[in-house]
């Protein structure tokens, strides 16, 4: 709850997913939101994932660990919700509100931001994570589950 004592915002809703992954409304849409802690992460584009850094010595270690998950039939992964959107989203850390990822702070600078190509649709949201040998990553794929429109 927003100070204890009001509604839950987007904040407090974004903060109560468990789990690796799930799916809150904003307004009238919805964000898929990256859970359980805070981690480096990235978003590869043609694979539709993104890839969280929870411990590892380097970025190398990181994406060959990822490589071998996609790519592995035995990856299990976990349906975290639907993600229902209109099209292109913002990779950002759910600290900042939207509408102030384009202001610039007091002392200089923006928040950080990543724009994340995704064709309107329904999307399934799936995670694994690999935490029983080192590297430890998480990836949350999404899966095309109606077809995209066009026109």
């Amino acid at each position: 709850m927003t100070g204890g004592t009001g509604p839950a915002d987007d904040y407090d809703r974004a903060c109560a997913v468990t789990g690796w992954a799930g799916v809150i409304s904003v307004g009238s849409s919805a964000a898929l939101v990256l859970g359980d802690e805070p981690a480096s992460t990235c978003y590869l584009a043609g694979e539709r994932t993104f890839v969280r850094w929870l411990a590892a010595d380097s970025d190398a270690e990181v994406f060959g660990a990822a490589e071998v998950m996609l790519n592995d039939p035995r990856t299990e992964w976990e349906l975290c919700g639907v993600w229902e959107t209109d099209g292109a989203a913002v990779l950002m850390d759910s600290a900042e509100a939207g509408t102030d990822l384009g202001v610039e702070y007091p002392g200089g600078g923006t928040p950080e931001q990543a724009p994340i190509d995704v064709p309107a649709g329904s999307w399934s949201v799936l995670a694994a994570a690999r935490t029983d040998e080192f590297p430890w990553i998480c990836l949350v794929r999404l899966v095309q589950t109606t077809p995209q429109s066009f026109g």
